[in-house]
């Protein structure tokens, strides 16, 4: 699969407006013609569905593109040390996302070996993946110490264990492995109870009370393999957020940490790692901070505590994935059943719903819509989008102001980049929906619409059921 071109050139510089994309709901690219029919990329996104099938995942490469390069070059301006945008590609991990994050300089992180394996698939840079996951299997860890990926980032003491295990098993003494350490810094944030993960109550990283006895392992383990570098610290306290003073607070705890290893151990670290979160716009009532603002607090944040603690800058690093593919993406679906209850609601059922995008079932998310050739009219109804799928919380949209619609109309509904194919299900035997790359008035299939024969085909039938 060739990716196209992106719209705006390397290493250009970005305008003023899009230095306020974080109020963008949409690609980049939308736009609306005469008809009233939506466009992105300049694809007419009713044509989208008549040759690829509803519904339909669209996926804006420019958006992609230019949300990426915010980033790096936020760090340019407002950080004088070293600094690498991992995209976390948790939010959406193919390999058409892979091969544009790269080609945009930036790093990936993983949290399974199938997205190991899918970086790696596409040539990945094998020194800029970290390998994240709060129980990573042995096979998963063999993996990554056989590519020599840049890092793994230790979760737990279980882990260590388990890469002991391996270096005695399978590798040699002098084998290299990079090793990062999770923290839990006790922060909270206003998101969903579901995505904190900065929180002392965590299933994620080591408490700070641990990590002098991590350290007392790991010195042990060098010992014999002496090719273990411990490559930095750590945090990450959530998702969706739209504050940015935790992440002010988050490297001074990492930092305060660093002073402390260096310290009583003599370690001088290279990175700090303040994860990622930075929320988007998923509503119209939605106001997240913009990209330039939050990079510009971490950086601050980091100079100011390096500089009372008498240390020298290290690379810092962030994990941003949500902020950067999930308004890149829309989903375009077909209305069928149209369901009246005088005096109470009005259902409109499409033909996707919860095994396409789960988040309204699992974390109550709310998204925007509009209807493809209706742009223009009055909402004069209020209905509630539903799924066609046999549960009652199969709802993608509960109580929004939409035109009269009737059965095929399109419905376009915003921001499903980041966690909507990522999450996709079978559920029902249902086929998992196709994925297009749009870019100037091109679009290439990067993940096929399943067909029934891919639902059937890991089923195994006993012989004594044949």
């Amino acid at each position: 699969m060739l990716v196209s071109c992106p719209m705006i050139a390397q290493g250009a510089s970005l305008s003023s407006k899009l230095d306020q994309i974080s109020s963008h709901l949409k690609p980049l690219s939308y736009a609306v013609d005469a008809n009233n029919n939506i466009t992105i990329a300049g694809l007419k996104v009713k044509d989208l569905l008549t040759k690829y099938g509803s519904p339909l995942y669209i996926l804006c490469e420019e958006t992609i593109r230019t949300r990426a390069r915010l980033y790096v070059n936020a760090f340019k301006k407002f950080y004088s040390g070293e600094s690498l945008v991992i995209y976390a590609s948790k939010a959406l991990n193919c390999k058409a996302v892979c091969k544009i994050i790269d080609s945009e300089g930036l790093g990936i992180d993983v949290v399974s070996g199938g997205e190991l394996f899918t970086a790696l698939s596409v040539g990945f840079p094998k020194e800029k993946i970290i390998f994240h996951g709060n129980n990573k299997a042995k096979d998963e860890l063999k993996m990554a110490i056989e590519n020599q990926i840049g890092s793994i980032m230790l979760d737990n003491f279980y882990e260590l264990g388990l890469i002991k295990e391996l270096l005695e098993e399978e590798f040699s003494v002098d084998t290299a492995v990079n090793l990062s350490i999770r923290v839990t810094p006790g922060i909270e944030c206003h998101t969903h109870e579901y995505i904190k993960t900065g929180r002392i109550d965590s299933k994620f990283g080591f408490d700070l009370s641990q990590v002098d006895e991590l350290i007392s392992k790991i010195l042990t383990l060098k010992e014999k393999y002496k090719n273990i570098n411990i490559k930095g610290l750590h945090a990450h306290i959530g998702s969706q957020i739209f504050e940015t003073m935790p992440h002010n607070d988050v490297a001074g705890v990492l930092l305060n940490q660093y002073r402390s290893l260096k310290d009583k151990y003599g370690i001088s670290l290279q990175d700090i790692n303040v994860g990622g979160g930075l929320g988007i716009k998923y509503h119209e009532h939605d106001d997240p901070p913009e990209i330039n603002d939050w990079v510009k607090v971490v950086a601050d944040s980091i100079v100011a505590n390096c500089k009372t603690l008498n240390l020298e800058l290290p690379r810092v690093i962030v994990e941003p994935g949500r902020s950067i593919v999930g308004p890149a993406g829309v989903t375009a679906y077909k209305v069928g059943n149209i369901k009246n209850i005088p005096n109470l609601r009005k259902y409109v059922a499409v033909d996707g719903g919860m095994a396409d995008n789960v988040r309204h079932i699992m974390y109550q998310a709310r998204y925007y819509a509009e209807v493809d050739g209706k742009i223009s009219d009055a909402k004069t109804e209020k209905v509630t989008i539903a799924g066609k799928f046999c549960e009652s919380g199969d709802i993608l949209i509960r109580d929004i102001d939409l035109p009269e619609l009737d059965h095929d109309d399109v419905i376009v509904v915003y921001s499903t980049g980041a966690y909507n194919y990522s999450m996709a299900s079978n559920y029902n035997r249902v086929r998992r929906p196709a994925m297009l790359l749009v870019n100037n008035g091109r679009a290439d299939i990067i993940i096929r619409r399943e067909t029934y024969e891919d639902v059937l085909q890991w089923d195994e039938l006993p012989q004594n059921l044949s």
